[in-house]
């Protein structure tokens, strides 16, 4: 790497720390779901976040957006909702001039930044596939031809784990899209204070503008460059394989699960944890970087059996155990 774009990359990491701090005027607490949302953004990939109502999903997205200068659009995703209310639809116009009427594709709220797809398992099957192209190729085709999406581009689907009357569980296809399976606690007594006294006055803390989209892709660009030693490349290797019942090391795993992650949540761990270096102003990524983040990558690629759901075990307790067992 030159000098000179080492500098500037320099200069665009040491901008992070104030991202966070612009979004923590607005956010109270959860720092670990921000640090989150903001690795996969710079990953690259998309996040399933998920908490009870009244935790701000929506206003963390929203204030992270707006930080960043980028556009954002909300999806409320309801039983009735269509693929066509996603990605769009052509409609019929006239030129005026010459009086001849023509197609023209009217693009859906899929075409921004940052999306918000609010309650995604409140919507059948068939919208919910609409964002799979998107989510994947980063476009979006109709009739035949294909719009390509603004880029960055970052999909943040929520879910209510409380009220399952009435959903459409994500499948486990769709599930293995979604970079980071984030889970929002509620918070502690002293920052739930502060938001009650943060909130509920006249002052509206003003947001500046920390980084841009083309930041964000020069970042993007950074992650993959990131150095990982063949060691911990081995290490999440391993530990990946070892979620799968079949020949795991860990009893757990063999007692508990029906399957475990693929080549995929592989590639999960190897990129977020490059993204966590870059957003802790690290060059190369450590031990840590991969520990920490292997229940957010791997909870929602380990299906339990029903011996385990009956005995309320949770894939969280299986990554526990397997980085125990995993050196």
């Amino acid at each position: 790497m030159e000098t000179q774009e080492l500098t500037h990359y320099k200069t665009l990491v040491a901008k992070l720390p104030s991202l966070r701090n612009e979004i923590g005027k607005v956010i109270v607490g959860q720092h670990e779901a921000v640090s989150e949302i903001l690795i996969a953004l710079l990953a690259g990939g998309h996040c399933l976040l998920e908490g009870v109502p009244g935790l701000a999903k929506t206003l963390m997205v929203k204030t992270m957006a707006e930080a960043l200068d980028m556009s954002f659009k909300r999806i409320q995703f309801t039983p009735d909702l269509m693929p066509g209310d996603i990605v769009g639809t052509e409609i019929l116009e006239e030129d005026h001039d010459t009086g001849k009427k023509f197609f023209k594709f009217n693009y859906g709220p899929i075409f921004a930044n940052v999306v918000l797809a609010d309650e995604i398992n409140r919507t059948p099957p068939k919208t919910q596939a609409a964002l799979l192209e998107a989510m994947q190729e980063y476009k979006v085709t109709y009739g035949g031809s294909d719009y390509p999406l603004p880029r960055p581009f970052l999909i943040i689907a929520t879910q209510n784990p409380i009220e399952q009357a009435g959903t459409y569980p994500l499948p486990e296809a769709q599930l293995d899209r979604f970079l980071l399976y984030i889970r929002l606690n509620y918070p502690s007594e002293q920052e739930e204070l502060d938001v009650l006294k943060s909130t509920t006055g006249t002052k509206r803390p003003q947001l500046q503008t920390v980084l841009t989209d083309q930041d964000i892709i020069e970042l993007q660009s950074l992650t993959r460059q990131v150095h990982i030693s063949d060691d911990l490349i081995s290490y999440i290797n391993r530990l990946v394989r070892a979620t799968r019942p079949d020949g795991s090391p860990s009893a757990f795993v063999r007692q508990w699960c029906d399957w475990g992650g693929g080549p995929r949540a592989g590639q999960a761990l190897v990129l977020c944890a490059k993204a966590r270096a870059v957003l802790n102003g690290r060059f190369s990524v450590v031990p840590e970087d991969i520990q920490t983040l292997a229940y957010p990558i791997l909870r929602h690629r380990i299906a339990l059996n029903f011996r385990a759901e009956a005995e309320a075990v949770t894939t969280d307790q299986v990554v526990q155990e397997l980085l125990k067992t995993v050196k």
